[in-house]
């Protein structure tokens, strides 16, 4: 399944038990998950459009931000949460039959994995910022913007739905 390109979702279909139980899965594994934010249908074996993001790629463009100002990392989580990562209650942004619809030519390098590719680790350049639409998993259709680390994983994610992973990508693998 890793392998294959993905096929839309009916948007008829997005509300059927079989694409909520997906979604539902797919949030409790990336939940489980301690060092993903970011997970496609075709990691869980189903050939769909569908991919998720932690709202913990905000934040890591947040302390990122924070750090290339000078400042030192916050004591508390930028929401005041001390909670350890291993047991926040992080949201996730559905996307349905997401469509790229522009990539900045600036692309920036930096480290990735994968949760299908467990251990490996290596750097792959991607574009700085992203705008895509897709439909939520209520079917609204929407259009997010992203860049940075956000952006980076959601291109890492649409690359799932074509059927690409990132050591296809990888300019040097880090050990």
């Amino acid at each position: 399944m890793l392998r294959g390109a993905a096929k839309p979702v009916p948007i008829k279909e997005i509300a059927s038990p079989k694409i909520k139980h997906l979604i539902a899965d797919m949030k409790e594994t990336l939940k489980s998950t301690p060092d993903g934010v970011g997970l496609a249908a075709p990691q869980m074996d189903e050939p769909l459009q569908i991919f998720i993001v932690s709202e913990e790629a905000e934040e890591v463009d947040e302390l990122r931000r924070e750090t290339k100002k000078g400042k030192d990392l916050p004591e508390k989580r930028a929401d005041g949460d001390e909670k350890p990562k291993a047991v926040r209650e992080w949201k996730y942004y559905v996307f349905i039959n997401p469509e790229v619809k522009k990539i900045s030519r600036k692309k920036l390098e930096d480290a990735e994995g994968c949760l299908s590719v467990p251990g490996r680790f290596g750097t792959v350049k991607r574009s700085e910022k992203i705008t895509a639409t897709a439909h939520d998993e209520h079917g609204k259709k929407f259009t997010r913007g992203a860049s940075g680390f956000f952006a980076r994983v959601m291109q890492h994610e649409l690359d799932h739905l074509k059927g690409t992973l990132f050591i296809d990508k990888t300019e040097k693998f880090l050990d």
